[in-house]
Formats: C-alpha cells, sequence, structure tokens
C-alpha cells in the first residue's frame, strides 16, 4: 500500500525507502504501528540505547500521522476542568502537568534533527458565539494555572485582525501551539530513528502476537522475537490482531481539502499571522496555510471511518462559509483519514500481557499526545512508570451496545452536539 493522494504525499520529502521484512529478527522492543505513536515510542526508545524493530503495514505515516489537518495542539481532547471534575484533583495535576509536553517535544525533534517540516507557531480556537467564548475564558485560565502563559484573548475586533471572517466573537491564541506539513515530520523521525540504529519495516503487517517469553510477532513474510511488544496502530490496527483493543475504541473519519496554490497576498489576507484556525464546536472546522500558500481545510466526522462518496461535496461548504470570498477558488486535494475515538475521549494507555502495552485513542488530539506516549513508554521500559500509569489507571470505558451499535448509537450523539453548536447552547 501507498500512501493516498493528499497534498502532504505530494509533497513529501525524498527519503530513501525502509525494506519489507524477509526474515527472522530479533531485539529488545517490537512496536506495531509506524505512525506517531510508534515513531516517537522508537525514536525514544532508540535513544537510550534499546534495539527497536518498528513494523508499518503499508509506508511510514500511511495512516492519521500522514493526513491529519498537522495543527499541533495542546491538552487534550478533554480538557484539564473536566479532568479534575471525572477524575479529580490529583489525576488532573499529574495529567495537567503534561498537557503542554507534547508539543515541546515536537519543537526538539525538528530543532534537534533538523527535520524540515514547515513548522509555523501559533494556533487560534475560535469561538462563534459567547458561550464558546466563555468556554475560552476559562480554558486560559486552567492552562495559565499548568504554566501557558503564552495565551492571548482574542475580542471580535482582534480576531478579525487573525481571520479575514465575520463569523467568530472571539478566540484565544495560543502562541505554544502551531502547524507542520505531519508526514514530513513522520518521515523525519523515521530517519532519526535509523540514525540511531533503530530498524524500521514497511509493508510488513503484523499478522499475529504469540506472547511469551520472549513475545513472538508474525508477518507475513518474516517474524520478530521482542521482549517487549508495543501496540501503536490507533485507528489503523487490525482489530482481529489485538480484539482487546478494538472492543472501547472506533476508528472516525474526517476529511480535509487544499486550494490551488493562492498568490502570498491572497494567503495573508486570509490568515495575516499564518497561524492555525480551529473552530470551537463540537464536529468542528479547522483550517491553516501550508507552505506553497494554499488553504488547506478540514472538518466533518464520519463514524465507524466509512470513506465518504464526495469529499469536496462535504468540506467546500464549510470553507465558503468561513471563506465566502474564496468561491471561485479551485481544489488540488481531497482526501481522508481516520483517527481512534474513545468514550471518554481520553488517551488509553495500558499493559495488555506482560511486558506488551498500547498506546490508542488520542480522540483528535493525536499529533501532541502521540509524542507524549512515546516518552512515557520508555519512561517505563527504564523503570518509572508513574507518569504512564496516570493515564493507564483511567477507566476505558465501552461504547453502549457493543461493537454492533456504537457507530449508530455515536452518530446520534454527534446529532445532538451538531444541534447544540447550531443553537449556540
Amino acid at each position: 500500500m501507498q500512501h493516498v493522494g493528499s497534498y502532504y504525499a505530494a509533497t513529501a520529502n525524498a527519503h530513501e525507502p525502509w525494506p519489507e521484512l524477509q526474515e527472522s529478527v530479533q531485539c529488545d522492543v517490537c512496536i506495531i504501528g509506524g505512525g506517531f505513536t510508534g515513531l516517537s515510542s522508537a525514536l525514544f526508545l532508540t535513544e537510550a540505547g534499546y534495539d527497536v524493530v518498528l513494523l508499518e503495514a503499508a509506508k511510514i505515516g500511511f495512516g492519521a500521522s500522514g493526513r491529519n489537518g498537522g495543527q499541533v495542539v495542546n491538552s487534550y481532547s478533554r480538557d484539564v476542568d473536566v479532568i479534575e471534575q471525572r477524575y479529580g484533583k490529583d489525576v488532573a495535576k499529574m495529567l495537567g502537568n503534561m498537557m503542554f509536553e507534547g508539543a515541546e517535544i515536537i519543537r526538539d525533534r525538528i530543532d534537534r534533527y533538523a527535520i524540515a517540516c514547515d513548522y509555523r507557531p501559533g494556533g487560534i480556537f475560535a469561538a462563534l458565539n459567547q458561550r464558546q467564548m466563555g468556554h475560552l475564558r476559562s480554558q486560559k485560565a486552567n492552562w495559565e494555572r499548568y504554566g501557558n502563559h503564552n495565551l492571548e484573548l482574542l475580542d471580535e475586533r482582534a480576531i478579525r485582525r487573525e481571520v479575514a471572517t465575520d463569523r467568530y466573537v472571539g478566540g484565544l491564541l495560543d502562541k505554544r501551539g502551531g502547524h507542520l506539513h505531519p508526514l514530513n515530520l513522520a518521515l523525519g523521525e523515521a530517519e532519526a530513528i535509523r540514525r540511531h540504529g533503530g530498524r524500521i519495516y514497511e509493508q510488513s503487517a503484523a499478522l499475529e502476537v504469540k506472547y511469551g517469553e520472549p513475545h513472538r510477532v508474525k508477518t507475513a513474510k518474516g517474524e520478530v522475537t521482542a521482549t517487549f511488544v508495543i501496540f501503536a496502530g490507533n485507528a489503523y490496527l487490525p482489530s482481529q490482531l489485538e480484539p482487546r483493543l478494538s472492543r472501547k475504541s472506533m476508528p472516525c473519519g474526517s476529511q480535509i481539502l487544499t486550494t490551488e496554490p493562492l498568490s502570498r497576498d491572497q494567503a495573508l489576507g486570509l490568515l495575516p499571522n499564518n497561524h492555525c484556525v480551529e473552530d470551537c464546536n463540537y464536529l468542528l472546522d479547522y483550517f491553516r496555510l501550508t507552505a506553497d500558500n494554499r488553504l488547506l481545510y478540514g472538518g466533518g466526522v464520519v463514524y465507524g471511518a466509512r470513506e465518504p462518496d464526495d469529499i469536496e461535496a462535504l468540506i467546500r461548504p464549510k470553507l465558503l462559509r468561513t471563506f465566502p470570498q474564496l468561491k471561485e477558488v479551485k481544489f488540488s486535494h481531497r482526501w481522508s483519514g481516520n483517527f481512534l475515538l474513545t468514550l471518554s475521549r481520553m488517551p488509553q494507555f495500558g499493559q495488555i500481557e506482560k511486558n506488551a502495552f498500547f498506546m490508542q485513542g488520542d480522540s483528535g488530539h493525536g499529533v501532541t499526545c502521540t509524542h507524549l506516549s512515546g516518552r512515557l513508554i520508555a519512561e517505563v521500559l527504564r523503570g518509572q512508570a508513574e507518569r504512564f500509569d496516570a493515564f493507564a489507571k483511567l477507566p476505558h470505558l465501552p461504547f453502549p451496545g457493543g461493537r454492533r451499535f456504537k457507530v449508530p448509537l455515536t452518530a446520534m450523539g454527534a446529532v445532538w452536539y451538531a444541534l447544540r453548536d447550531r443553537l449556540g447552547v
């Protein structure tokens, strides 16, 4: 399998390919999945001296890591006030102290390994009504409690200086957020793993895991014998490989399109300071400029990860509601990608068998959470499990109705939240 026909695949940095596994190999750690979760884990572990083998079923960054909106968004899909309300102050303090760490890891990786991925600082949360603006004021106060003082509330006049639309009543600028080319970040991290001696195999899907001491991971043409196994496939992990991981999560699709290149004046006329933007709706829209002055615009959720028939028909009306001045624009790329949703909207970390771990379900905040999870699993293998366990102890809730009904029931819930979005309540 090759990368989908996305803007990112069309503008990916040149790199040496990785081979298919065609033999039996041994290592300390076998990682299943070549997206950000697997890459971050492999890089932290190879930096620490572990012998790592990473298996990717298709191409590095094939899944959500190479298809997402490219926004570096801090925190989790549930913010720290909700975490405190649900799980208590001690849990909130532990997780709150980590909620800006993923973005810092990304910036460190870019600098340390000179990864060319078009990183630009600054992300805006845009409010469509006063209720959402109230949430952003609370978010600012919560984030400042945990050390992020690079935040600026934007009133209606200020946000119109940032975004050339009259849709928003205000917003919150996070100067510790940003945006980038996610596939090039993934490819750069893979090169760093190779530099540290890690072995990456593409077109090498894990077909069976036989747990034991050691574990054995079988592919179509080879086998990996490892002391530790890490499941890092997220929405692209086959449910039959480890059914216990699919029962409490659900793949969901999001759609993106990019315009043809705009002139520099046109592009900066839309987003003068080149910040990325996401609105505060439950079913949110997100957009940003690319390095070659295209507008990249995404939104919507397809529950169960079905491929929509016409991505442009879904996204173009959303784009034009925000930027009606682009009614004559043409589009160059359209694609969809899957992320993994949990019922709690919190990541699911844990140990499924002795020396076999998993990290999944970032619920739309995967760019940053995956980089944090890589550091945490490296800490676990070195005997420092406290921070990993803060996530692992969170309840992993099943979707109502089990696997058969979780898609329609979740979609019904989304209709309710979409109605709330429209009514502003």
